[in-house]
């Protein structure tokens, strides 16, 4: 065999057992990493997905709280990652459109990350517990004027931070950083038991992460962000209280990889995700919590976070809320 066929079967050969090796995609268990606390929209969405998603993946998962820094922390750990498919994150409004947008000095940009599909969108709710004694949004506003009312979030720059922030300020609370302060819990989950316990006197968060306390009357919901009723809220809607801008507040899920995820790997999650997305239990669980079941592929899932982080960016712009330390 002559030098110029020798090389050409060596092309091929590793070519040929590049192929392969990436069919046999996955070989084992995918590590998926859960950027935010137990309790909070992206821990039960993940782990709602799970199971549908396993059975179609066929390996199993391992789910994995990476928590801190709004989302940060854990996007970091899959940002540098090897792309081979086997760290995954869940990405959410949060991590990949909030915090961009607040934070000058975040370590990791949107295209550090591939975008394999949004699956699901949610939209905002404000509310207080009982004990509170706060029923409307106006009984809200008005002991902000009367100073010491607080409110609870996921962490610096995550979604309920900055929706808590806006809502206030659409409701005439002229210094919403200042006339009500923030506290920051490590996780969605212990940002409501903040308010359950009384530490924080509201929070605005995805419908999914308070539909239960909701449902047993543990919370008492102001507002949803949404232009017609959710299910299962018994409160105003924005556009009912003449605040439709509110109706941008919106929250969403997805799947992303390393930057350097290969084409085949992304197109095996897209085939995933349209299987377990169909699942009937996921659907009527997630339906349940005032979430929107919507699976966008690579392309519209990266035009529409893209659209949300340059909406959030003139939010964080007009209430004076970018981070630059």
């Amino acid at each position: 065999m002559n030098r110029t066929k020798l090389a050409g079967a060596i092309a091929l050969g590793t070519m040929l057992a590049t192929t392969a090796a990436w069919a046999e995609y996955p070989e084992r268990a995918i590590n998926m990493v859960i950027p935010y606390g137990a309790g909070g929209a992206t821990d039960i969405s993940a782990r709602t997905i799970a199971e549908p998603l396993g059975e179609a993946v066929g390996k199993p998962l391992v789910m994995a709280n990476v928590t801190g820094a709004g989302g940060a922390t854990g996007s970091v750990a899959v940002q540098n990652a090897k792309g081979d498919g086997y760290t995954m994150l869940f990405a959410r409004v949060g991590s990949h459109s909030v915090n961009p947008a607040m934070k000058a000095t975040l370590p990791y940009a949107l295209d550090d990350f591939r975008f394999v599909n949004v699956y699901e969108i949610n939209p905002v709710a404000c509310a207080v517990t009982p004990a509170s004694g706060i029923t409307s949004m106006a009984e809200l506003t008005a002991k902000v004027a009367e100073g010491g009312v607080t409110y609870s979030s996921s962490g610096v720059g995550s979604l309920p931070h900055l929706a808590s922030a806006m809502v206030l300020k659409e409701f005439g609370v002229e210094n919403p950083l200042t006339d009500a302060t923030h506290i920051p819990q490590k996780g969605g989950g212990a940002a409501v038991t903040a308010v359950l316990n009384g530490t924080a006197t509201f929070l605005c968060t995805n419908s999914s992460a308070l539909a239960s306390f909701v449902a047993n009357k543990q919370m008492v919901p102001l507002l949803v962000t949404t232009a017609e009723p959710v299910v299962g809220f018994d409160a105003p809607t924005a556009n009912d209280l003449g605040k439709d801008a509110l109706n941008q507040l919106v929250g969403w899920t997805g799947i992303a990889g390393p930057d350097d995820l290969p084409d085949d790997v992304a197109e095996k999650w897209g085939a995933w995700m349209a299987t377990a997305t169909q699942d009937p239990k996921f659907n009527e669980t997630m339906s349940a919590r005032g979430s929107v079941i919507q699976l966008m592929g690579p392309v519209e899932a990266n035009e529409f976070i893209q659209g949300q982080f340059e909406t959030f960016r003139a939010l964080v712009d007009e209430l004076g809320m970018r981070i630059e330390g």
